[in-house]
């Protein structure tokens, strides 16, 4: 990976957000290099979100600047952050039920044909291109043309990033992809993860599920109250020091002093 290489993929610097009296970010910088996964983990409320939020346009921030590729940009939609090629998918996944598969890959980019000068959606070709897309990532479903609310979790989030990772992002945020998922679904997404970065792709990884970034991710970086307050390279950490940075101190879950503290002792039905 990547801290220190002479031109990161993306480089925030001082990135500060202020909602009425709440400091949502506060002079926050991050790096992120070509085809590396980093983490950006916190409690709820520690700003990567918002953070994320910026990079994808989604949110202005009041001071700061990004680069991407060495080169300054500057944000005001989605649509600006998506024409430098940086992509986000959303918890929510933003999937449209009722639409078939290749629909939702296609969703405001559908490939149209002419007839008599009147122009109809070609979805032979838009069909054709979804299957060769999901075939080239590894996905599988078991039809492009059923609409995707049949399908399971695990897929859904696939063709969500599917979608993203398919018109040739520079960056790809992934806003808690392994939620609510099955062990195997789960397996899956995390595999896609790896065949995205492997191909050059800066991804950025919001979870709580902290056992995935030990999976996945180079490196992590650490907010706190809207501060980024440390990074660590994966093989340089634990989930106890993680979890420690997460919380701001030295954590111990009481529900385990509880369990295993002799009777009569402070943490089983006495307080310390």
């Amino acid at each position: 990976m990547a801290v220190g290489i002479a031109t990161p993929r993306v480089r925030m610097r001082g990135i500060s957000k202020r909602y009425g009296t709440i400091q949502t970010l506060d002079d926050v910088s991050l790096d992120l290099a070509p085809g590396e996964v980093l983490g950006l983990v916190g409690d709820n409320g520690a700003g990567k979100s918002t953070l994320s939020k910026v990079l994808s346009g989604a949110v202005v921030p009041d001071a700061g600047t990004i680069e991407v590729d060495g080169k300054h940009v500057s944000f005001a939609s989605p649509a600006d952050a998506r024409a430098q090629h940086v992509e986000m998918v959303y918890q929510d996944l933003s999937l449209c039920d009722t639409v078939d598969v290749a629909g939702n890959l296609f969703l405001g980019r559908e490939p149209r044909r002419r007839v008599l000068g009147i122009p109809f959606l070609d979805k032979p070709r838009m069909r054709a291109d979804a299957a060769a897309m999901l075939s080239n990532l590894g996905i599988s479903v078991p039809d492009i043309a059923v609409h995707v609310e049949n399908l399971s979790g695990g897929q859904r989030q696939s063709i969500a990033i599917g979608r993203a990772a398919s018109f040739a992002p520079k960056v790809l945020i992934m806003d808690e992809p392994t939620a609510a998922l099955a062990v195997a679904e789960v397996e899956a997404v995390l595999d896609l993860i790896r065949t995205v970065s492997a191909r050059g792709v800066g991804v950025i990884l919001i979870t709580h599920r902290l056992q995935d970034l030990f999976l996945v991710c180079d490196r992590l970086q650490v907010m706190y109250e809207g501060r980024a307050i440390a990074e660590r390279a994966i093989s340089d950490t634990s989930i106890e020091e993680v979890v420690d940075l997460i919380v701001g101190r030295k954590f111990s879950a009481r529900s385990a002093r509880s369990a295993h503290a002799p009777a009569g002792s402070p943490g089983k039905g006495t307080t310390a």
